[in-house]
């Protein structure tokens, strides 16, 4: 255990920050609000970078910066907090793309105090959600997270906010009452004293039956939030209507909490559940791959098209984590980390290019490549680095991803060809639409009612902020050991945990070789 609280103290200090925003004297414009909560998640972020540096061994499989303060003994509660390589990452990038969404609301001026209100406490319970090591803990940080979205959603967006936020919050709130069912479930069965910590739910040695209708109840849950066709409707809308900051949020961060758990919960808590069901997520990201590449192809909103282009990029994140082997899923881990870099940037540049043309269709966009030089500039980097192109992070994860899963010999040759193919499809859609949606914004003939907008390039600050996600884009993509050695202990460990239970069964299924059970 750790002298310093670390980690307490990255979830804590932004949501006691954002109780303070009343107090704070503003003139009306917001300007002293937005230094305010930006100072707060620049120490946010550098308190969790201290963490990696002071208290965090990546050689290490177990947990770290560990703190456990007993709340409700009786009920087996208690604050209990710590690190391992499954979570540490995503600390990372959760302070860093709150950061910098804190820098991308610069312009908002209608209630500013509450919209950095909600950023600072979203923060603290996006940290949360990958920090804390008691499931009733994960569920109220789950929770949390969500009503700050809602009020941004709808508050903030666009015409469609209303529905856009209803939609998210029936859809999330809804399918998280699973995490509830499980946890309560799980710390009463199994005999022992009621506990709702990880390592004691983990050390249970419950039915296959019990396991396999726990495993489902997340899959849900997760499987909105990642999330997994057919339960991703509620994405595109929420992106068609929410502003950038929220978009980098959404993408950057929200949409990793649902694989996050999925390797947490389903592959490590329940690793004879995830035999059975690993080569349906397989199928499932293959499905998410394609469909979303396709369907991001037909769309003309900016907002929508980037939104399903996210989705079809979760489909590795699936596919690694029904893998069995520890490339494949360390290359999900890594798609979470990089596509949280990559979508923050491009959702950015939309909605600053919405702030110059004032429409989203690409019907209506064309010929604003000689005006805005800079900005075709960054868009062009940032597509780049989406559609996987060789030097940059997206490139080096789907990478793994498909090697990983083409030498797994958990799963028969035939069915491992047929999902490498069909997700290169997924790989070769999108740099056509990706390089499509480019020449319709910056090429061609210029439309009448952009000849006469304001059409200012790109400032510094979102030079400013476009560099600090292409930075590390850029550095994982040329030397991603910078990134897998944080959690390649860890992944190990869990992909080790579903190899020994898959050996001990006799995997029931076509695609799955069968293995002579263990003595």
């Amino acid at each position: 255990m750790d002298s310093f609280p670390w980690l307490t103290t990255a979830i804590l200090l932004p949501i006691a920050a954002s109780l303070a925003i009343p107090l704070i004297p503003d003139p009306g414009n917001g300007r002293g609000v937005r230094w305010y909560a930006l100072g707060v998640s620049l120490t946010t972020f550098l308190i969790t970078v201290g963490a990696y540096l002071n208290g965090y061994d990546p050689d290490i499989a177990g947990l770290q910066l560990r703190q456990v303060i007993p709340w409700v003994p009786d009920l087996g509660l208690g604050w209990s907090v710590g690190a391992d390589g499954l979570s540490m990452p995503l600390i990372l990038l959760t302070s860093f793309i709150t950061t910098l969404a804190c820098l991308a609301a610069w312009p908002v001026t209608f209630k500013p105090r509450l919209f950095y209100f909600l950023l600072l406490a979203m923060d603290g319970g996006q940290i949360a959600v990958f920090a804390v090591q008691d499931m009733l803990l994960f569920f109220l940080a789950w929770e949390l997270e969500l009503i700050p979205v809602y009020l941004l959603l709808a508050i903030w967006g666009g015409k469609k906010r209303q529905y856009a936020a209803t939609k998210f919050i029936l859809y999330t709130a809804g399918s998280s009452l699973f995490i509830l069912l499980v946890a309560l479930a799980m710390a009463f069965s199994g005999g022992g004293p009621v506990s709702f910590e990880y390592s004691d739910l983990a050390a249970k040695h419950l039915g296959a039956g019990f396991q396999a209708l726990c495993y489902a109840g997340l899959l849900i849950a997760f499987g909105v939030k990642l999330p997994i066709v057919p339960l991703h409707t509620w994405l595109p809308d929420a992106h068609g209507e929410a502003t950038a900051p929220v978009h980098m949020l959404l993408a950057g961060i929200l949409l990793k909490m649902g694989g996050y758990a999925l390797f947490r919960f389903n592959a490590s808590m329940f690793p004879d559940a995830h035999v059975q069901f690993a080569p349906l997520l397989v199928v499932l990201g293959v499905v998410n791959i394609i469909y979303a590449a396709l369907t991001s192809f037909a769309q003309r909103n900016l907002k929508r098209k980037i939104a399903y282009s996210s989705i079809s990029h979760m489909g590795f994140v699936l596919i690694g984590i029904g893998s069995f082997s520890p490339l494949a899923a360390s290359g999900a881990m890594l798609q979470m980390i990089s596509h949280g870099l990559i979508g923050a940037s491009l959702f950015f540049l939309v909605g600053a290019t919405y702030d110059r043309t004032h429409t989203l269709q690409l019907d209506e966009m064309g010929g604003v490549g000689q005006r805005m030089r800079k900005m075709f500039a960054m868009w062009t980097a940032c597509s780049l680095a989406s559609l996987a192109l060789p030097g940059m992070s997206g490139f080096v994860s789907e990478l793994m991803v498909f090697v990983g899963f083409a030498t797994d010999d958990a799963y028969s040759l035939a069915f491992r060809i047929v999902i490498d193919g069909a997700a290169a499809i997924g790989v070769i859609l999108t740099p056509i639409y990706l390089l499509s949606m480019l020449r319709e914004i910056f090429f061609g003939q210029e439309k009448p009612e952009l000849s006469d907008a304001n059409l200012v390039d790109a400032e510094p600050r979102e030079i400013y902020i476009i560099s600090c996600l292409l930075v590390p884009i850029i550095g994982i993509g040329l030397y991603p050991k910078l990134v897998t050695d944080s959690y390649r202990a860890t992944i190990e460990q869990v992909v080790a945990r579903d190899e020994s239970s898959m050996k001990a069964l006799t995997a029931p299924y076509l695609p799955l070789r069968s293995a002579p059970k263990l003595s």
